[in-house]
């Protein structure tokens, strides 16, 4: 049952120094805690431990890299977690090998190479925004390893999409334009677009890279393996305007295998307008 009550929670200072166990919930007749600012969508209960250490894969969306995930990667790891933000080829530190060459495919091969070099087992894999495609694709190998999923305003492309049908005005166009140019690669938004917070502007705008057309041009090759994870989880954040994610969002609601919630007074990059918020629901979906 579906329940868009605001429930009133933890501060910020709380999410990010609180031990113990969160308990989130949509049902009204129980105790219930969410991040302030968030709202419960559904009436599954979420708890998590924070006295266990466990495995984070954090993956950014388009023109960002992994430095975008500074702040919520700084608290799980004070938290005694093990965190992974990896940038993908061509993007932020990685950006030195931006080509005509990479496509989707090369992104979700980080991806599993990731997982392959570095061992990893029983991950919370968590995906913001275009980070959502290569997850997905991802998935299809290392759906075994993944114990928890998180879509954080990102997209849930479903099999033989392609980036560029589901893109912004905005993205269809500058891609349009680069192509026209003989360009391998688009430029973004400022930061204003992604958040809502000037402060971090400058330092936004400072890291954000050019975004490889090719990841938006292949379709993408699904089997169902992003609905085998066992624990999966819905965050939009609705001030950024994009109906792919509304859609998301709602398939996601109606699914009732899916968690769902809303990060209200945030931009896109809710890991930066946001981190507390952000931490303490992905540690409640781990």
């Amino acid at each position: 049952m579906n329940n868009s009550k605001f429930l009133s929670g933890l501060s910020r200072r709380q999410a990010l120094g609180q031990s113990g166990v969160a308990l989130i919930t949509a049902a009204s007749s129980l105790a219930t805690f969410t991040p302030e600012g968030a709202v419960a969508q559904n009436s599954h209960t979420i708890s998590s431990s924070t006295s266990a250490s466990r495995t984070f894969v954090l993956v950014h969306g388009a023109w960002h890299g992994g430095w975008c995930w500074k702040y919520v990667a700084q608290a799980l790891q004070a938290k005694g977690h093990r965190v992974y933000t990896p940038s993908l080829t061509g993007n932020a530190e990685r950006s030195h090998l931006l080509s005509g060459s990479i496509n989707l495919d090369t992104h979700i091969t980080d991806l599993v190479n990731l997982f392959k070099w570095e061992e990893l087992e029983n991950v919370c894999l968590v995906a913001h925004s275009y980070g959502g495609w290569p997850v997905a694709g991802a998935l299809e190998q290392i759906h075994s390893q993944v114990s928890s999923l998180v879509l954080l305003d990102a997209f849930k492309p479903e099999n033989g999409q392609k980036g560029m049908d589901y893109a912004s005005e905005f993205s269809r166009k500058s891609l349009a334009e680069a192509m026209a140019r003989g360009e391998v690669a688009r430029k973004g938004p400022g930061a204003s677009a992604f958040s809502i917070k000037p402060s971090e502007y400058a330092w936004i705008d400072s890291k954000l890279t050019l975004q490889p057309n090719g990841v938006a041009l292949q379709p993408i090759v699904l089997s169902g393996a992003r609905e085998r994870v066992a624990k999966k989880t819905y965050i939009r954040v609705p001030h950024y305007p994009q109906p792919a994610f509304d859609a998301a969002l709602a398939q996601c609601k109606s699914s009732g295998d899916w968690r769902t919630f809303e990060i209200l007074d945030s931009g896109h990059d809710a890991m930066i307008d946001q981190p507390g918020k952000v931490t303490e629901l992905i540690l409640a979906s781990a």
